[in-house]
């Protein structure tokens, strides 16, 4: 069976920042900020949620589906998902826009400062998931305000168990509109910081959102994850891995290993420790889809 994968393809333009961000701002400053940093380093990466997810499930040999728009400029992009073996049946063009782009800046500490023209992701929402769409599972990654609204009512629809990531997007949405989809996903994917938001916006703790979904992640970068399932918290530790370069598109990595494990009916704390391998891989290269794994997943 296949995962659906709603979410962006973007192209990513990373750069590398060798101060801290830290020492170039000033808090007393911020009414009138303006900052230049030195990037010596930059490359241009495929990149965005659906696409790095689709990557990572891909490397372990499960069956990806993205949903998701490209613009005018983004047949390399379709290109480089059908050599890749990854279906593309559901991934669309928009000929009078560009293909969402980041711009991703990461200083020596691993913070990063992302600017993000969304582009044709804006007209994700005109894709449909059909209730034939033959997924198994499904997750709802960043993407249109709009599109991740809809999709979440038609994996409903068609029978389709996903998983709620709002991501950089959970900002778009108040109260109210995470309460449909904490009421709609079987599972919720965060960070600590996205975890907090969550909680502030819908007056709910973890642990009783946990009451509402199969389960609940929350990772914590190099501290590992931890899942909630009923109430109850469980610390998963991290890999640690041969080294840290690039943290861009960990998370997303991460999420590949979940999917794959839903698919098969792992516990979720399984499913956490292989996300937490493929982080550490990904953490090891510069780029959301370069890495390779060195291990076989069951």
């Amino acid at each position: 069976m296949a995962a659906l994968i709603c979410g962006s393809l973007a192209f990513d333009t990373i750069m590398t920042f060798d101060g801290r961000f830290a020492e170039q701002i000033l808090p007393e400053q911020l009414h009138i900020l303006n900052v230049s940093f030195l990037v010596p380093t930059l490359r241009r990466d495929f990149g965005g949620c659906a696409g790095n997810i689709a990557y990572s499930l891909k490397l372990l040999g499960g069956n990806p589906l993205p949903m998701a728009m490209l613009g005018a400029d983004g047949g390399e992009y379709l290109a480089r998902l059908q050599q890749l073996g990854v279906d593309t049946r559901f991934v669309g063009r928009v000929e009078d826009t560009y293909t969402a782009q980041a711009m991703i800046m990461t200083d020596r500490d691993n913070n990063q400062i992302t600017a993000f023209h969304p582009g044709a992701m804006m007209q994700a929402h005109l894709h449909r998931i059909p209730p034939g769409a033959g997924a198994h599972v499904g997750i709802i990654a960043p993407d249109g305000r709009e599109a991740m609204l809809q999709h979440a009512a038609q994996f409903v629809e068609a029978g389709i168990p996903f998983v709620f990531d709002p991501g950089q997007g959970l900002p778009m949405f108040d109260g109210a509109d995470l309460h449909r989809f904490i009421e709609q996903a079987s599972w919720i994917a965060v960070n600590d910081y996205e975890g907090k938001m969550l909680c502030d916006r819908t007056g709910w703790s973890l642990a009783e959102i946990s009451h509402r979904v199969r389960g609940l992640i929350v990772t914590l970068g190099a501290q590992g994850c931890e899942i909630w399932e009923q109430g109850v918290r469980t610390h998963v530790p991290p890999v640690q891995p041969a080294q840290v370069v690039d943290p861009t598109g960990c998370g997303d990595a991460w999420r590949g290993g979940l999917l794959y494990g839903l698919e098969k009916g792992w516990t979720l704390a399984r499913c956490a420790q292989l996300g937490n391998r493929l982080g550490a891989l990904k953490i090891a290269q510069r780029g959301p889809q370069n890495y390779q794994l060195d291990f076989q997943p069951d």
